[in-house]
């Protein structure tokens, strides 16, 4: 349900389910193969392509711009920090890129083939499926400027996030299916340790967080956690 949510970012003129039939009509399989494949050597795939797909339609729309890479002149969204290094699943969107271009060459975008990949993921993941419209073109622009001033902060509150959400013509309960969609994965521990340590002057633990939850979280990530990949807690559901 939650990918389903971004159909206002994904649907535009000229995006149709069946877009490739004539043109590359082995594409969608071809993109499920390479997501099997990938989720049947490493599970976490599943939730970092759906992760991706979020950030990448927060940020002018699902147009494949977080995947454009850095150059000396300019910092990609990738590279920004709500991207970089807790985004993953890059190397997926590159090996179904590089099986779509040798069966339909300069054919398929990449911004349809991480939306394709995407679909796959929460299959694999929870069983839920949809077809997927198909027709964007490729983004050109790619600023991590544009990735913070965009994408939700750990650190917002409710008003914050609902207005964030509210700014993509999100509703609250639309906001709240796509914040449980993050459950199937992991968080890096520095993305929250801040509430269960010296969390303010009146308190040490932000009191909104039960006392058993803080010391479930507090036994997986110590106070020095930072957001490396070896540092991280996976949500329980």
């Amino acid at each position: 349900m939650a990918l389903l949510l971004l159909t206002p970012f994904a649907e535009g003129q000229g995006l149709k389910v069946g877009f490739y039939n004539k043109t590359c009509p082995n594409v969608e399989s071809l993109v499920q193969q390479v997501v099997a494949n990938a989720f049947a050597n490493d599970s976490s795939v599943a939730p970092g392509l759906i992760r991706m797909h979020f950030h990448d339609c927060f940020v002018r729309g699902c147009d494949g711009s977080v995947l454009i890479d850095l150059t000396a002149n300019n910092t990609a969204e990738k590279d920004s920090p709500p991207n970089n290094p807790s985004l993953h699943g890059f190397d997926v969107i590159d090996s179904a890129k590089s099986a779509v271009e040798a069966a339909c060459n300069n054919t398929v975008s990449c911004a349809d083939i991480r939306a394709f990949a995407a679909r796959d993921a929460s299959a694999l993941a929870g069983n839920i499926t949809w077809r997927v419209p198909a027709g964007r073109r490729d983004g050109n622009v790619s600023l991590s400027s544009e990735a913070l001033a965009n994408l939700p902060r750990p650190t917002f509150n409710v008003t914050q996030l609902i207005n964030n959400f509210a700014s993509k013509n999100l509703a609250l309960a639309e906001m709240v299916t796509l914040s449980g969609a993050h459950t199937i994965g992991v968080s890096h521990c520095g993305a929250f340790t801040n509430r269960l340590y010296n969390f303010s002057n009146a308190s040490a633990v932000d009191p909104t967080i039960s006392s058993a939850y803080v010391d479930l979280l507090r036994n997986k990530c110590p106070s020095t956690a930072t957001c490396r990949r070896r540092s991280r807690f996976r949500w329980i559901y």
